[in-house]
């Protein structure tokens, strides 16, 4: 049987920089995959190479079986499959929330503008925000932009979620209201891979945690083997370090 997502031996490098080492993972359908570690260990370049946002130096990367990277990859056909929901919202400010949502549908999907808007009515009714379709982004609180950022991912009906970091630009009362939406999408199946900084919240939700270190998956497993008995001693220290700082 194939596995859905398959990361295999990945490296990345900017100039000198080698960021991503050798990354290795493979992720099923239906599996919540948190990426833990320190700022700089590479989570949110993963996530980016598996969109496509950024070309791999070496390794491949597979969806369903097929090539997803390196040269003669079909980029849109790809990003028609990933949903990418980024830390800064990134939604366009001289647009309607509608206009947003409906974007993706519109200009990647071909959907016609009714059919769009109607579908984009439905997301915006999903995460809350319905009455919110007319307002522009400026109009909306952090917390609400992020929920229209994940609406507008999933106009594109994704086979795969990535979240990077969605939390880590909102004041601390706004965490709550896109973690519980993250929460209820993982309940009804989606497939996501999520890098954060909310040690809480990738203990409660997701199916396999990867501890991230200079560029490398350093330990993996399930929430209560990775944060009750991490093995590595540097997952350990990283652990001890959070949870000192009052994140888990």
């Amino acid at each position: 049987m194939t596995s859905f997502l398959e990361i295999d031996d990945v490296h990345k490098r900017f100039g000198e920089n080698e960021v991503l080492k050798g990354i290795s993972l493979v992720v099923q359908r239906h599996q919540v995959v948190c990426l833990i570690g320190a700022s700089g260990s590479g989570k949110s370049t993963l996530l980016r190479c598996v969109n496509g946002l950024e070309k791999i130096d070496g390794g491949e990367i597979r969806i369903e079986g097929d090539l997803v990277s390196g040269a003669g990859v079909d980029y849109v056909r790809l990003r028609r499959q990933i949903g990418l929901v980024f830390q800064s919202y990134n939604l366009f400010p001289h647009m309607s929330v509608l206009r947003n949502v409906t974007l993706g549908p519109m200009v990647i999907g071909g959907v016609a503008r009714a059919p769009a808007q109607e579908l984009a009515r439905g997301l915006l009714r999903r995460v809350g925000l319905e009455e919110k379709a007319e307002a522009y982004p400026d109009q909306l609180s952090g917390g609400q932009q992020q929920r229209v950022a994940i609406a507008r991912a999933m106009a594109i009906d994704p086979k795969l979620l990535l979240l990077d970091e969605i939390t880590s630009a909102l004041d601390p009362e706004l965490v709550n209201e896109v973690l519980r939406l993250v929460r209820d999408l993982a309940e009804q199946g989606m497939t996501m891979i999520l890098a954060t900084h909310e040690m809480g919240f990738a203990r409660l939700v997701a199916t396999t945690v990867c501890y991230l270190h200079d560029g490398q998956i350093l330990e993996m497993g399930p929430p209560e083997q990775i944060f009750e008995d991490p093995r590595e001693r540097r997952t350990q220290e990283f652990l001890r370090n959070v949870l000192s700082a009052g994140n888990v």
